[in-house]
């Protein structure tokens, strides 16, 4: 390295060092925020400047010379070489959903410095790490599914097992994300709009790119934002337009409906025309937005007031959600370090986009980078609001009741003071009828943003800040459905090709309708069940979403080492291997966990014991309406324990496979 180097090296490394001493050992007045958002920045700057060039050069061999599957097999459908800013905003948006947003969010109930050190240090070791080797590898591999990689990678048998958890893992996620996109736009009339309008958008920028002045992207990047942000605009005149606001105001079930729709074109139709110019312009948004939120945290330091632990880090039981540090943070955090679904983009729709083998430290590892940004931003949000705010918004209402009154006092005997009259300001100000109990973390996040952002604007504009968070957080997730169904199409087309050719050809076009069809089918039906019925579809798989979604990260993992060591990289092992372990004994322990902890708070099974003993005796936990209802949720947890060991014993079993095959395959000293 040069002598800049070496002193960017120190610089990086000081300042870092100088943001985490200050946040966890600080004494006397409490950090500011600006503290969380330089710690991040400086690791983030690190990994990507020399731990993404290592792995790209030293450890994965990167070579421009070799021709990408998007210019060896191009077909104008599905493999297209693409511009690197475009390719990295479709990527970005596909892999963004609501992990970054909320994850941070629910976990800051145990104080913020753990997700302080876990979302940097994860995304620069691990996170980011498997995005860009899976890319690359799949890349190689003729832009190959995750799951046809491991078929060749283990053979036949092996291949189809990681086939099938991968899919069915898949439709879990994508039920779940659409469910999330659902209740941000029901009953939202600049929300459901503004989303709306940007298909149009894209289709025109598509268009453009490809037809009208093939390989313009700044000035369709031009056009496409300005659209953009007048549709926002315009948004909210529609939603204080009497007449118009009823034109978009949707039910959910309306909405089901409309993404089932949304998806199934986004999955069939040429790439370049809608999905890929949606996830760019997408990007904007979500990257300005987050951009913008990080500048003004450095800008006006709002105070970190969550405690760096609170007692729930050391009981694991909390009001947001209950379980311990070890396991359940990294899985709470998930995609702002760590993402499973992520390695599905970096070998679906992605791979067959790449120009240039070199563009996979911007796309993949940058891509990580910049989700795991938007967690830090998050967590800001969270930790920066008044801890008795926090868990007013996020504790049910079986514990903290349902007044502001009853809210005050049950939170402030936690030690959190919080006041009635605050409680009612807050809630004036963001314009609802109340803000308790509003779990799930997006209304905190966007509560929290809206606080932040207020600094510079005034409190007047809270309301405002309010709803378009709740619309940013909408088109942020709506993004990873149509990428997510038209991956779940190619790895459909990998399973059924095993027993029937005519899905081995991803350019058939009634393939591609037949299998879009299906994976629409099944998420959505899974999405239409969990509107209609609060304890069916989705709803009750809900619990699975972060385990499953970490165990396909340890798959993903898993099998780049594979790679590694199958092409004389052995040496090299230890980058993917590392984190594979320790995804691997978290993720397990967590599953298990979950299935069998005595504490019925935590565990599938005891919590269904605990249940059918309170029916047979007559005495109906808060939160149980009925007997059918509780008869509904133990079958859900019997569901769920069922599920959970399925996921834990099949991912340990090709595991096993992928080691027995990493010592095969060894090099042996002479």
């Amino acid at each position: 390295m040069r002598w800049k180097d070496h002193l960017l090296l120190l610089t990086l490394a000081l300042l870092a060092a100088l943001s985490f001493y200050t946040l966890a050992l600080h004494k006397g007045e409490r950090p500011g925020a600006i503290w969380v958002v330089l710690a991040a920045l400086s690791l983030y700057t690190l990994g990507y400047r020399y731990y993404s060039w290592f792995i790209a050069y030293r450890v994965l061999g990167v070579d421009d010379s070799n021709p990408t599957p998007a210019h060896r097999y191009y077909n104008g459908v599905d493999y297209v070489p693409t511009n690197r800013w475009v390719l990295f905003g479709h990527h970005f948006a596909s892999i963004s959903g609501a992990g970054p947003l909320v994850g941070p969010v629910l976990a800051a109930q145990m104080g913020y410095l753990p997700s302080v050190l876990w979302i940097p240090i994860g995304a620069v070791i691990a996170g980011a790490v498997q995005d860009m080797t899976v890319l690359f590898v799949s890349t190689r591999m003729k832009g190959r599914s995750l799951g046809s990689i491991a078929r060749e990678l283990l053979g036949p048998k092996g291949g189809f097992l990681v086939l099938v958890v991968i899919y069915s893992i898949l439709v879990l996620l994508l039920a779940v994300l659409a469910l999330v996109v659902v209740k941000a736009l029901a009953e939202s009339p600049w929300s459901s709009f503004s989303t709306f309008m940007t298909i149009p958008i894209a289709l025109l920028m598509g268009i453009y790119m490809w037809y009208i002045r093939p390989g313009d992207v700044v000035t369709a990047s031009v056009i496409g934002v300005t659209l953009l942000l007048l549709s926002l605009v315009g948004g909210y005149w529609i939603y204080k337009h009497p007449l118009l606001s009823q034109m978009f105001y949707f039910s959910e079930v309306q909405l089901s409906f409309a993404i089932m729709i949304y998806g199934f074109f986004a999955s069939v139709l040429p790439v370049w025309l809608l999905l890929v110019p949606r996830d760019y312009l997408s990007t904007f948004m979500k990257l300005g937005t987050v951009i913008f939120l990080a500048l003004v945290v450095i800008l006006v330091n709002p105070t970190v007031k969550m405690p760096p632990l609170t007692q729930y880090a050391y009981t694991g039981i909390g009001p947001v959600w209950q379980g311990s540090l070890f396991p359940f943070l990294m899985i709470t955090i998930a995609c702002g370090a760590v993402s499973g679904f992520h390695s599905l983009v970096s070998s679906g729709t992605t791979p067959k986009l790449l120009d240039k083998e070199s563009h996979v430290r911007l796309v993949g590892y940058g891509g990580m980078l910049g989700e795991s940004l938007v967690a830090t931003v998050a967590l800001v949000a969270a930790v920066s609001m008044e801890p008795g705010l926090y868990f007013a918004i996020n504790s049910p209402a079986s514990l903290i009741g349902k007044t502001v009154e009853e809210a005050s006092k049950v939170i402030t005997s936690w030690g959190f003071p919080i006041s009635p009259d605050y409680l009612r300001y807050v809630t004036q100000l963001v314009g609802e009828e109340t803000i308790l109990s509003r779990t799930g973390g997006a209304p905190a996040f966007a509560l929290g943003m809206a606080l932040v952002l207020a600094r510079i604007t005034g409190e007047h504009l809270l309301a405002f800040w309010y709803h378009f968070a709740v619309l940013f957080e909408a088109i942020f997730i709506l993004t990873t459905i149509d990428a997510g169904t038209r991956i779940g199409r190619y790895i459909l087309h990998d399973l059924l090709g095993v027993a029937i050719p005519f899905f081995r050809d991803y350019s058939n076009k009634l393939g591609n309708v037949i299998t879009s069809f299906i994976t629409v089918s099944l998420w959505g039906y899974l999405l239409y069940a969990g509107v209609v019925d609060p304890y069916g579809g989705i709803r009750s798989l809900w619990p699975l979403f972060g385990i499953s979604n970490q165990l396909l990260a340890t798959v993903a993992l898993s099998i780049v080492t594979l790679y590694l060591v199958k092409n004389n990289r052995h040496r090299y092992a230890w980058v993917t291997g590392v984190p594979a372990i320790l995804m691997a004994i978290n993720t397990l322990s967590a599953g298990l966990i979950k299935v069998f902890h005595p504490n019925e708070k935590i565990g599938f099974l005891a919590h269904a014991t605990t249940l059918r003993e309170a029916v047979l005796s007559g005495l109906l936990p808060p939160g149980i309406k009925s007997v059918s209802v509780a008869h509904r949720v133990i079958f859900n947890d019997y569901l769920n324990a069922f599920l959970a060991f399925s996921y834990v014993l099949l991912v340990g079993l090709v595991i096993l496979l992928i080691v027995k095959h990493v010592i095969r395959s060894w090099p042996r000293s002479s």
